[in-house]
């Protein structure tokens, strides 16, 4: 064996490291993309209906009440709230779901996006193929297999925020109001769910705006609701579909011919429907596929050539155990 100093393995090391690069550059692009992740059969989720929200934040209420969060009031609202409404203006730390509102011109007519106005409920989506599940290093983000719902074990967070940083919905917040720190987000009401009860939004709200149910019966509510002719007269259910409740009986809006949720960011079990642009009403713009599938598909990708690693480090130490031989006289060279 001839003798090989630092440099000239260094060098050799580099050559094949890239060479690894270049064929991951080469590979096709779209084979970088693993495979998408499947909707649970049993999956629930929310329907929420932006014409039908009449933004009396009973959900907020009700969802503070059942997750046990504190009021939360902006210091720009302090002065003239004292501690008698809650007014959160975003998701935070101590604000799982909230009511915001698209304003426009004179705001004369609801849900019309010129001279109009309408609410939208922000809170987690539950994403199908969820960035915060795939980021997060310890598993403190979990979605259920059979309900699907994405879930925080906090004992199990180490408080690296990746999930905050890698949801393209800016659903998980940070609350650094107590002495470690966690993170915060909606649960779907998952305690209730367990006791056979409903999420807490759904339950309280009285027009059945935000209405708990399966995926699959959502998805056939939001075609029945796109297809009925504007300003008909509905039957709106209210708290869970198939439900025993009174229903809404209530003028059909004119809905814009979409539905946000089915496709956004690879799927959500979180579905809107508005008489406004989903965009105006602070929705992100996301693609169809999720954004977990290019980011793993990345790292599967890059560890097929982990081979220029193992070997660099194999050559490191044959070096590390050549010159810890010349120290101690093993004469093991050739």
């Amino acid at each position: 064996m001839t003798n090989l100093d630092r440099r000239q393995f260094l060098t050799r090391m580099g050559a094949v490291a890239s060479g690894a690069g270049a064929s991951v550059v080469a590979t096709d692009a779209e084979a970088l993309w693993r495979e998408p992740r499947e909707m649970p059969p049993e999956a629930v989720g929310i329907l929420y209906d932006s014409t039908l929200c009449i933004g009396c934040k009973a959900c907020v209420r009700a969802c503070k009440i059942s997750n046990g969060m504190p009021q939360e009031i902006p210091a720009e609202h302090a002065g003239w709230n004292e501690g008698t409404w809650d007014s959160a203006t975003s998701l935070s730390g101590k604000t799982l779901n909230v009511i915001m509102a698209y304003r426009n011109g004179t705001m004369e007519t609801k849900d019309r996006e010129t001279d109009g106005y309408a609410f939208v409920k922000r809170h987690c989506l539950h994403c199908v193929d969820p960035s915060c599940v795939s980021v997060c290093p310890v598993s403190a983000m979990r979605k259920d297999p059979v309900t699907g719902i994405v879930s925080y074990n906090p004992d199990a967070c180490i408080g690296c925020r990746y999930c905050v940083y890698g949801c393209p919905f800016g659903v998980p917040q940070f609350d650094i109001s107590g002495p470690f720190g966690r993170i915060n987000k909606c649960q779907m009401c998952s305690h209730l769910l367990a006791e056979g009860k409903i999420p807490a939004c759904c339950d309280v709200c009285p027009t059945g705006a935000s209405l708990f149910g399966t995926v699959a019966g959502i998805r056939e509510e939001t075609e029945r609701r796109l297809a009925a002719a504007a300003g008909s007269i509905y039957s709106f259910p209210r708290g869970e579909l198939g439900g025993d409740r009174p229903a809404n009986d209530a003028p059909v809006a004119s809905y814009i011919a979409d539905v946000y949720g089915p496709k956004a960011a690879g799927g959500t079990q979180v579905h809107y429907l508005s008489g406004v642009p989903f965009e105006k009403l602070g929705l992100p713009t996301v693609p169809d596929r999720s954004y977990a599938r290019l980011a793993e598909g990345v790292q599967h990708t890059v560890y097929k050539f982990m081979i220029a690693p193992v070997v660099a480090l194999a050559g490191l130490a044959f070096l590390a155990r050549r010159n810890t031989a010349k120290t101690h006289g093993d004469g093991i060279e050739s």
